[in-house]
């Protein structure tokens, strides 16, 4: 029922398609009336204005009108305009602008100069004319005048104007067929109503755009809000003569109408499919519920354990009968994984375990090896002339002839002469195999050791070694294998340094506080890590230096010490654009408050 149910969803998406199509289509259709309406409202528009045109002709030709009789003109043109009711007014004067005619009777306040500006223009170009949107000096209401040159023969001995009444022009397009809601409007350069078929009196004036847009550039369809609000499609066809644009506004809710009996046709088929969709899924799924029930417990059988072939039963049809001896054939194979699984895991266990023994014996033998290097070079150099040097020193003070300043001298060498010999103990006790259960050990002791291992080569090699001891707490661990970790760290820094050419390195070993942990760091100022090589720096045999110059194991026996007492390990790039490797252990739980307490204050810092 429910696969059922989001197959409806394709046929509501098909249905909205559909509707959306067939809005779509209307509505072209709309725009395409709209602007065939607009050329035939455009040519009966511009008919009625050549029959202006030719009556203007008849008048300037008239005796009165070239003669400028005021009298006989007032008689003529009123006449005229009692039977043209588009003109409201007539209107004569010389090239001065001084009234010599009207159809109407002009308000003796206003005098008998026409001061506007078409009879100007007209006497400046001798040429027919069409003026803006004005209003009337005579008539005072909104209008357009077509005003003409009157000549007698070859002189231009005055103007001849036709005032337009723009609020009556709409009857001019009375006779087309519209719906309901449909406008017609007649609109100037300036995107200003001239004429419009519905409220002219209350929009004449108004803006229809907020730019005005010349009629050569507006589109002959377009779909938008009419000043009115209400939305229309709109067709629209220039008017030289003006120049002009009719513009036919249908409502946009006549696309709905003609949508609404379509969409409830299709609405109708489409919820009876549904109907009877959802009635034969009813049925199948009622058939084929007893056979999918039997399943269901087979399946539960095999999800409890219990993974003994289920037995066969009768189904209805053949596609069920593959389920079920698919089941069948499923609940054998994961008895037989099973038994093979139990076999890895105990073969995993065992390989485990000699892994680990491996790992134990690989620590071993890299501790060795890091001893070997330094054994070889420091303990050989320094064991025989140190013996030699405490020997003759302990000679020279018994001699009672020497004097003080000579004897603190002495015993300043001897001083320094047991500081050699602790270098060599600690080195002995590093390479010592066995390296003893856990214990309680502080790190900044671990420090110390490699500091004193490490610090003739360091100085031969140029590089300062810094130490920030921050945290006296201390971890269960064993305290010559965090010497190891720490030492390969300082080590591969050492190594990174001189690889990159530098005159002169630094390096900085930091101790901190991480919440219930203790973080080591060593940072160096060396080149770094590649980003290719980063995730294979814990693998085993995995090394970037020189062949003979390191085994590729100082970094994975490291990774297996920190691992075995709970820590971690890695690496991160640091701002000096070289590498810094840490690790973190959990701090011992038994300490007494005074370890906690002890370095609260500041930090323990020391510089090679």
């Amino acid at each position: 029922m429910a696969v059922t149910s989001l197959l409806i969803i394709p046929f509501a998406l098909a249905v909205v398609w559909s509707a959306t199509r067939t809005r779509a289509e209307r509505q072209v259709e709309l725009s395409g009336q709209a602007g065939a309406v607009a050329a035939t409202a455009a040519a009966y528009l511009s008919q009625y204005l050549s029959g202006f045109d030719a009556t203007a002709s008849v008048l300037a030709r008239h005796p009165s009108v070239v003669g400028l009789d005021r009298e006989s003109c007032d008689a003529v043109f009123a006449g005229i305009l009692r039977e043209q009711p588009l003109l409201l007014n007539i209107l004569l004067t010389d090239v001065n602008g001084t009234m010599k005619g009207t159809a109407v009777p002009a308000v003796p306040a206003l005098g008998t100069v026409i001061t506007m500006p078409y009879v100007h223009d007209v006497v400046t170009t001798r040429r027919p004319m069409v003026s803006e949107l004005t209003t009337g000096q005579v008539s005072g209401k909104p209008t357009v005048i077509l005003a003409y040159p009157v000549f007698d023969g070859e002189l231009l001995v005055g103007t001849l104007g036709l005032g337009v009444n723009l609020t009556a022009l709409q009857s001019v397009f009375t006779s087309i067929p519209l719906p309901e809601g449909s406008v017609i409007t007649v609109t100037d350069s300036d995107s200003r109503v001239l004429a419009r078929s519905r409220d002219a009196e209350r929009f004449i004036g108004t803006a229809v755009e907020e730019r005005a847009v010349p009629p050569s550039e507006i589109a002959a369809t377009s779909i938008r809000s009419g000043i009115d609000g209400i939305p229309r499609v709109f067709g629209n066809s220039p008017i030289a003569r003006g120049p002009w644009v009719l513009s036919v506004g249908i409502p946009t809710s006549v696309v709905d109408d003609r949508v609404a009996p379509l969409f409830r046709r299709t609405l109708v088929i489409v919820a009876a499919a549904t109907i009877m969709l959802l009635v034969l899924a009813l049925w199948v799924s009622r058939a084929l519920g007893v056979s999918l029930h039997n399943l269901r417990l087979a399946a539960q059988r095999i999800a409890g354990g219990d993974l003994s072939p289920p037995v066969p039963t009768s189904v209805p049809n053949l596609e069920l009968a593959e389920v079920q001896d698919s089941f069948i054939t499923m609940a054998a194979s994961l008895r037989d994984a099973r038994e093979a699984l139990d076999r890895q895991i105990e073969q995993e266990r065992k390989m485990r375990e000699t892994l680990q023994s491996l790992q134990r014996q690989v620590v071993r033998q890299e501790r060795l090896a890091a001893v070997g290097v330094l054994v070889s070079g420091v303990a050989h150099e320094l064991n025989n002339p140190l013996q030699a040097i405490l020997g003759t020193l302990e000679l020279l003070e018994r001699d009672r002839t020497l004097s003080r300043n000579v004897l603190d001298e002495l015993a300043f060498v001897k001083t320094q002469s047991g500081r050699a010999r602790e270098i060599i103990r600690n080195l002995s006790r590093f390479s010592s195999q066995q390296s003893g259960p856990p214990a309680l050990v502080d790190l900044r002791d671990v420090i110390s050791e490699v500091v004193q291992l490490r610090r003739r080569d360091l100085n031969a090699s140029s590089i300062a070694l810094e130490v920030d001891a921050r945290s006296s707490r201390r971890v269960y661990a064993n305290f010559t294998e965090l010497e190891q970790v720490t030492l390969n760290f300082v080590i591969n820094a050492q190594q990174s340094i001189e690889a990159a050419g530098r005159v002169k390195g630094r390096i900085v070993i930091r101790l901190v506080d991480s919440g219930k942990k203790i973080r080591l760091e060593v940072q160096d100022d060396g080149p770094g890590v590649s980003p290719e090589d980063e995730p294979k720096l814990f693998q085993p045999f995995f090394t970037t230096k020189p062949v003979g110059k390191g085994t590729g194991l100082g970094l994975s026996v490291s990774y297996g010490i920190i691992e075995s007492y709970g820590g971690q390990i890695g690496y991160k790039d640091n701002e000096w654009g070289g590498a810094t490797f840490f690790f973190e252990l959990p701090i011992a739980e038994n300490q007494t408050s005074d370890d906690r307490t002890s370095v609260l204050h500041g930090s323990v810092r020391t510089k090679l």
